[in-house]
């Protein structure tokens, strides 16, 4: 079947081009006409039947274009951080194909950990670079939903918990891909920041933390980013679900944001006709129908804005206004990807390629603690070298939920080490513990056998053995992408590391005072065991090149540039969402089973509000285990005192902060700048500080630079749900520069008129 659909879509190609090349050229296939015309013409050409048949999936990633027209069909592809394998036409189980490995990135995590905008832009060229090669027109990706709860088992695919951050690195992303010719699609659109009830949770959120915490990335990766489609979320809002909301859809989106591209559907997330022709949705994909109930000759035939939504026409109940604003969309999106004669030819796994994965690897990794300056590793000193943990060995490119990937390679954390020191130092390994011995997700097998038959004090003694006898500890350990830890469709149980890592943890800390431990996840975790370990690095999910990026921050060949994109609190109480708001639903609803299907939705009440992350711990003085924006490096840094080039400023006024970084060590290094916004005085309740600028900037040992951060009344302002309006207050504010939220180095006060 497959086959059969390249070959009609050849054909049908083919066609178009002889008419294309003769006399009588049609205006949708003449480059030299201005694309609105050409679409308007392909418009008037295409019978009802046509333009509904292209607002729905034909297989599992795609849709049908028009083949009489010469109009290719669409392919879309997973995911966010890798082009996912080809599965069977209309099944999830693997194609079998052989040519579908690719090069699987950091997860987002770790690309926002970096702090760097260019970085963000080399990544998203690269990726869409493979997706290109694959022949893909729709990357799903990526994903900016805010960083609420540890417990979000997709945190990992995520942005972290500012929306200012998330936005900035979002931006570069998107143009990175669509250089391409292949669309992003921005998810999930809006409000899903869990998952557990994420198909039945109705999220009830004020107007005002709706426009200050959940909306911003997806304004920008409209207005600033164009990103040609947008992916709707599965949860309600306003009792309407996410992907046919009129709310977020039409009066946001497509009406505030003036948003022209294509809205999609998540895989399964509409449910209704009526409500997706109507409330901005524009395609849609795995809807859970099956045809035959409908007597329609595929299942296809039976999706929402399939044959039901023909019916309508054609028993007069609706018009074709809608129909066509929605196919208008659709063709603009074709002649940027699957009829743009300009895109390029894309490749997988070139050079470059790699080395972007490496590169954002190591600027992601996050130095948290380094007590002692154990590292970066001293070869002089290393002779043995204990490697522990599961983490070290498990392949992680498979699992997660969508986002599982078929990699060329993964460099493993163990191989990346015994690459790096293997020559001066005996490396050896001991398990340590045992969490997923499986190793095969979404028919992806990873060809591990990771079965454990002895037992864990056995494991314990053995690890704790070789850490005595050895002048370095790394131990790897953290989550991995099984159910309950960072994976897709249900979220973690609790926020301490799961298969009793604390004790060896403790016991390794006990044996060896050269001890580091090395935290592979998307989410932060508890660490009771804290004040006793002196190293700590947040490595997250860092894909092919996983193996080598640890082990050149370890060595000390890469300086730890990578910041936190969320706050790590010491429990989980101290976070926002658990201590005011509603997790993972109502009690009293719970309580009663509400949640379990979609004819009983949940109610989840965001009662913290725009207090989320770092806002509420500063805002609050809770002291975090890790604050936002923290990481440290095997250099320092010294900030010179800020100042503005003006005190008073008017409504329409920008203003800007100058200062120096200057790099104090010995070693070259990047330090990320970061200002914050304080309202000294205000009518309404705000943070103690929001971000607001940052700039991440290399030095050389002894080498000092100035930095200039500017900003507007964009950045003083809040949003006033009343007037509907951002409002910038008259009155005194303060501008406050340091590395990480809770370590301020310099501050200038300033007033706005």
């Amino acid at each position: 079947m497959l086959k059969k659909t390249f070959l009609l879509g050849f054909f049908s190609l083919s066609y178009a081009v002889s008419m294309a090349q003769s006399n009588n050229l049609p205006i949708y296939l003449d480059d030299s006409k201005p694309v609105e015309q050409r679409v308007k013409d392909a418009l008037s050409r295409m019978t009802v039947e046509e333009k509904v048949a292209m607002l729905h999936a034909q297989s599992k990633f795609s849709s049908p274009g028009v083949p009489r027209l010469g109009i290719p069909e669409f392919w879309t592809t997973d995911g966010p951080h890798g082009v996912r394998s080809e599965v069977i036409w209309d099944e999830w189980d693997q194609a079998g194909w052989t040519n579908d490995s690719i090069i699987a990135y950091p997860a987002l995590t770790a690309l926002s950990a970096t702090w760097n905008k260019k970085m963000s832009y080399k990544y998203g060229k690269a990726l869409g670079e493979e997706a290109r090669y694959r022949k893909k027109d729709i990357l799903l990706g990526p994903g900016v939903n805010i960083y609420r709860t540890p417990l979000n088992g997709r945190n990992f695919e995520y942005m972290g918990e500012d929306p200012f951050l998330a936005s900035k690195m979002v931006v570069p992303y998107i143009h990175g891909v669509q250089s391409n010719g292949v669309a992003t699609s921005v998810k999930h659109f809006a409000l899903n920041n869990q998952e557990t009830f994420r198909h039945t949770s109705n999220v009830i959120v004020d107007n005002r933390t709706l426009y200050e915490i959940y909306l911003p990335p997806f304004k920008a990766a409209v207005t600033e980013g164009d990103s040609w489609t947008i992916m709707g979320a599965y949860d309600l809002y306003k009792g309407q679900y996410a992907s046919q909301n009129q709310y977020l859809l039409n009066d946001i989106l497509k009406g505030e944001w003036k948003y022209k591209g294509v809205v999609v559907s998540d895989w399964g997330a509409v449910n209704n006709t009526e409500q997706a022709i109507h409330n901005g949705l524009d395609m849609e994909f795995g809807s859970w129908t099956n045809g035959l109930s409908a007597g329609t000759k595929n299942a296809y035939d039976n999706y929402y804005l399939a044959q039901p939504y023909l019916n309508l026409i054609k028993s007069g109940k609706v018009g074709t206004k809608e129909l066509d604003d929605k196919v208008t969309r659709i063709l603009n999106l074709a002649y940027k990807t699957t009829m743009n004669k300009n895109k390029p030819f894309g490749n997988i796994a070139s050079e470059e390629h790699i080395a972007t994965a490496k590169q954002v690897g190591e600027e992601g990794i996050v130095l948290l603690k380094n007590q002692n300056n154990v590292l970066p590793i001293d070869i002089n000193k290393a002779k043995k070298i204990a490697v522990i943990g599961e983490n070290a060995i498990k392949i992680m490119t498979v699992g997660g939920g969508s986002s599982s990937l078929k990699a060329k390679y993964e460099v493993l954390p163990l191989d990346g080490i015994k690459s790096r020191f293997g020559k001066q130092s005996e490396i050896k390994f001991a398990r340590g513990y045992v969490g997923d011995p499986g190793g095969e997700y979404n028919g992806v097998k990873s060809g591990q056998d990771l079965k454990e038959t002895r037992s864990a004090d056995e494991l314990l003694k053995e690890a704790v053995e070789l850490a005595k006898n050895s002048d370095y500890v790394i131990f790897v350990g953290g989550l991995n992408k099984s159910e309950y830890q960072d994976n897709e469709g249900i979220d973690r149980k609790s926020y301490g590391l799961p298969y009793n890592q604390d004790n060896v943890i403790t016991a390794l800390a006990k044996a060896n005072k050269n001890f580091a431990v090395v935290l592979v996840s998307g989410n932060a975790v508890a660490m009771p065991w804290i004040k006793d370990v002196p190293t700590v690095l947040q490595n997250w999910y860092l894909g092919s090149e996983a193996g080598n990026s640890l082990a050149s921050i370890l060595a000390g060949d890469a300086n730890p540039s990578g910041k936190l994109p969320f706050t790590f609190p010491v429990k989980l109480e101290d976070n926002s969402a658990h201590k005011l708001g509603e997790y993972p639903g109502n009690k009293e609803e719970l309580a009663l089973g509400k949640g379990k299907d979609q004819k009983n939705p949940i109610n989840i009440t965001y009662n913290e509000g725009i207090f989320v992350g770092y806002r509420w711990h500063d805002t609050q003085n809770i002291k975090p285990l890790f604050s936002f924006g923290h990481g440290l490096s095997y250099t320092t840094f010294e900030f010179g005192k800020a100042k503005a080039d003006k005190t008073t400023i008017g409504q329409d006024d920008k203003i800007t902060f100058t200062f120096t970084v200057k790099n104090t060590g010995k070693k070259a290094g990047a330090e990320v700048a970061q200002l914050y916004i304080n309202d000294i005085k205000s009518s309404v309740p705000r943070p103690a500080k929001e971000l607001k600028g940052f700039e991440k900037i290399f030095l050389n040992p002894g080498e000092e630079k100035s930095v200039s951060i500017t900003i507007d009344k964009e950045a003083l302002s809040f949003f006033d749900a009343d007037k509907h309006a951002w409002v910038a207050e008259p009155g005194d504010f303060e501008a406050l520069i340091g590395n990480s939220s809770d370590n301020i180095k310099t501050k200038v006060k300033f007033t706005l008129k």
